[in-house]
């Protein structure tokens, strides 16, 4: 979480193309490779959001997928970033969703 000042508007979609980006850079530097999708509505908890999540390769094998997710409310913003093993991931989505929707903001 993050204060914002006043009339100060936030560029969600800015915001997450340069978390994006280093995510990616951090993995490259890593010799990983990364896609990810295109950053789309989603929600955070009461709040709507913008959503992207990466898949994360080595060799060719799916080994990692992380998604981040900002949201802007009144004078705060707030950014989310989670990750896991690709298996575990996909296995937790239910319980992921369900702590998202949970958080007090």
């Amino acid at each position: 979480m993050t204060q914002v000042q006043s009339g100060h508007q936030v560029n969600l979609e800015g915001v997450l193309m340069e978390m994006r980006k280093s995510v990616q850079k951090d993995f490259f530097q890593g010799g990983y490779q990364s896609v990810c999708n295109r950053i789309h509505p989603a929600t955070l908890s009461r709040l709507s959001a913008l959503e992207t999540t990466c898949t994360i390769t080595q060799n060719g094998r799916h080994v990692l997928s992380q998604t981040l997710v900002a949201a802007v409310d009144a004078d705060k913003a707030y950014v989310l970033s989670y990750a896991g093993q690709a298996e575990a991931y996909k296995a937790s989505q239910d319980e992921i969703e369900t702590a998202r929707n949970a958080l007090k903001l």
